[in-house]
């Protein structure tokens, strides 16, 4: 399965920065939400928070863009566990707050004020963006980027590898990324398991002998001190 490494993630954003689809590439790689999802997505959809720094808000995923006889058309999920909320990591939300301000700004100067029943991702008269359209930009920047060839769907599997080899559970991975079941993700990423499985083994030994350690080191502590060695000199005499 083709995904970015951690190293490849900085020159892929700066590949992107500039192209109207930042936002939207930067939201994909770090909510690891379907193509038609994020397009999907109303500014209602999405709380992020009260702060200016460091925010924090939920994304809820509710629908999804279709292309049906070469018409957008949205639809409501498959499955229950696609109908999801998702935590944003602080640098996304200060994405898309930039990104909101520019849109704003855009509509202000077409006498249209912006919504939070509007889209998130839209031409700036409102109108959703084509897919298609946003699958040929990223493959563009993936060349300008010099990385091997990927999906822009890929970037759902960066994310879940990402957060695989960082530790998360594999539960709170399935959960955000809407699969049916934790089986789905466990086989989806069993590539990605296997490498865990010697790190889990090494941390478990690493745990143990930090606690035996630890133990000896109480055991020390405890015992009654003696003048000599403890102290470092000899009783006096007399």
């Amino acid at each position: 399965m083709p995904t970015l490494a951690a190293d490849d993630v900085p020159k892929f954003l700066e590949a992107a920065k500039g192209t109207p689809y930042y936002a939207l590439f930067y939201l994909l790689l770090h909510t690891g939400l379907r193509r038609g999802e994020a397009l999907a997505l109303r500014w209602k959809n999405i709380d992020l928070g009260l702060a200016s720094l460091g925010v924090s808000g939920y994304l809820s995923v509710v629908e999804t863009v279709y292309k049906l006889d070469g018409n957008n058309v949205i639809k409501e999920p498959k499955t229950p566990q696609s109908r999801r909320r998702i935590a944003l990591p602080p640098s996304l939300g200060l994405v898309l707050r930039q990104h909101r301000t520019e849109q704003e700004a855009q509509r202000t100067l077409l006498g249209r004020p912006l919504s939070d029943n509007d889209f998130v991702f839209s031409h700036p008269d409102g109108a959703l963006w084509d897919p298609s359209t946003i699958s040929h930009a990223f493959n563009k920047v993936i060349r300008k980027a010099g990385l091997p060839h990927i999906r822009l769907h890929d970037l759902r599997h960066t994310h879940a590898s990402l957060l695989l080899q960082a530790g998360v559970h594999p539960k709170v991975v399935q959960e955000r990324l809407g699969h049916s079941s934790i089986r789905v993700t466990l086989d989806t990423y069993s590539h990605v398991m296997g490498g865990l499985q010697e790190t889990a083994a090494q941390r478990f030994d690493d745990f143990l002998s930090a606690r035996a350690v630890e133990n000896v080191s109480k055991m020390l502590a405890n015992q009654p001190e003696t003048d000599i060695g403890v102290r470092g000199f000899e009783p006096p005499t007399t």
